[in-house]
């Protein structure tokens, strides 16, 4: 198992290395090494993720085919040139909103392009927004009623008589504090963008173009630029209605059983379909759309989680009993330390609810509080610490500039500061907040 992680760790390096799409053809080769060599079973490749990033893709770029992202990017401008340090701010907290309404992180896809752009515009280093924002999205996972971490952890404190909303009403303020707290830190992250020798490397070589908007008035767009921004936002309000009011979504019998239509199927439908329509109703064509930044930078995210998400994926499987049993040892030993647990496991497992269903038994096993175990619930938020998740990945693509990137030994990346002080703040006002409650 040790060798086989070198390999899966090796993979991660060599393909930061390459940049582009090297990150996802490089998960792919350790992946064969996995399969080849270890003999390890290949899981399912991340079909659902790898759509819903298409499909979100494929909406943000026919609207910057429109006009849309450039009119966003100056309707941002005007309100930052007066408060140039609040996207750091205010975009980690659009990100858990979103999140915290549809009940999955993937709606950031929609958020990170723009973020991205308006950072670079008003001259912020895009990695202090970039960067915080996608630990929110995590973060509100954890605090959303309708997710299945929440969910999860909700069904097994049932024995205790433990409501939805005594989770709630200490992981919703936990978990913004945690995230109003990364934020902060994150003001400050790294040099300035235009003293950063990576970004004026790019910019010289001419790989970073300008958007059109700079300097532009939101009222010198045409109609097709509002439009289109007004479909989009659409299709996104809509996403989280159906993610929170789950009795909007249809229902299917299929052999007999009721199933309801899952979210991954409808952001896939919903964006897909505003993209068509911000198309006919502009009069853009999907040759434009597919020549935008935006559609490039997100293609590149794709392959990447592609290979990485299936290689990683596939080594937890292979292992997972190895990697169970070692932690549930550990645990047993010194049940104080049971967040510590939660937090490797979901570092492994790449899921908070996957790592709830796991490791929260042997919590209740041990004897554990319930209202402990709710305290301890953002330690689930843990996957950020090996930079090869679908967000971090598409985050890192999405930013232009390069200040977003994978550090030189792995876990130097820019989402381990935010995501440390996010989790551990949101962990210890939890442990305050029981104590209140």
């Amino acid at each position: 198992m040790i060798t086989q992680l070198i390999f899966v760790l090796v993979a991660i390096v060599v393909g930061a290395r390459l940049g582009g799409i090297g990150l996802g053809v490089a998960g792919g080769l350790g992946l064969a090494v996995l399969t080849f060599g270890f003999g390890l079973m290949p899981t399912s490749a991340p079909i659902d993720v790898i759509l819903m990033i298409a499909a979100v893709i494929a909406a943000v770029s026919c609207m910057q085919a429109a006009g849309g992202l450039d009119y966003m990017v100056s309707v941002a401008e005007r309100f930052l040139r007066k408060h140039p340090a609040q996207i750091t701010l205010f975009s980690p907290l659009v990100c858990y909103l979103f999140t915290f309404l549809a009940g999955t992180g993937h709606v950031a896809y929609s958020l990170l392009p723009v973020i991205a752009e308006v950072a670079k515009e008003t001259k912020i280093r895009p990695e202090r927004p970039l960067s915080i924002s996608v630990i929110a999205s995590q973060q509100a996972i954890t605090a959303s009623p309708i997710s299945a971490a929440t969910v999860a952890l909700l069904s097994l404190l049932s024995f205790a008589d433990v409501s939805l909303f005594d989770i709630l009403k200490v992981s919703i303020p936990a978990t913004l504090v945690g995230v109003i707290i990364g934020a902060l830190v994150c003001l400050k992250k790294g040099v300035e963008l235009e003293k950063d020798p990576i970004y004026l490397k790019r910019l010289s070589e001419g790989l970073i173009t300008p958007s059109t908007s700079a300097g532009r008035s939101p009222g010198s767009f045409d109609w097709r630029a509002k439009v289109s921004v007004a479909l989009f936002l659409l299709a996104t309000i809509l996403i989280v209605l159906f993610g929170s009011i789950p009795a909007l979504r249809p229902d299917f019998i299929v052999k007999g059983e009721l199933i309801k239509l899952d979210m991954p199927s409808v952001i896939e439908i919903i964006m897909l379909s505003a993209a068509s329509i911000i198309l006919l109703v502009t009069g853009n064509d999907g040759v434009k759309a597919a020549k935008g930044s935006v559609f490039g930078a997100g293609m590149q995210a794709v392959i990447a989680i592609f290979g990485i998400a299936w290689m990683g994926d596939t080594f937890i499987q292979g292992n997972l009993d190895s990697l169970t049993g070692g932690i549930n040892d550990f645990v047993t030993r010194m049940p104080w330390l049971f967040g510590v647990a939660l937090f490797v496991m979901s570092i492994l497992l790449f899921s908070q609810a996957a790592t709830v269903r796991a490791i929260v038994p042997l919590g209740i096993a041990l004897g554990l509080n319930p209202m402990m175990l709710i305290a301890l619930f953002p330690a689930v938020n843990g996957y950020f610490f090996l930079p090869n998740y679908p967000t971090v990945v598409a985050a890192i693509n999405f930013d232009s500039t390069g200040t977003t990137k994978i550090g030189k030994f792995l876990l130097n990346h820019s989402f381990m500061i935010p995501g440390l002080v996010a989790t551990v703040t949101a962990i210890a006002t939890g442990l305050l907040l029981i104590q209140i409650f």
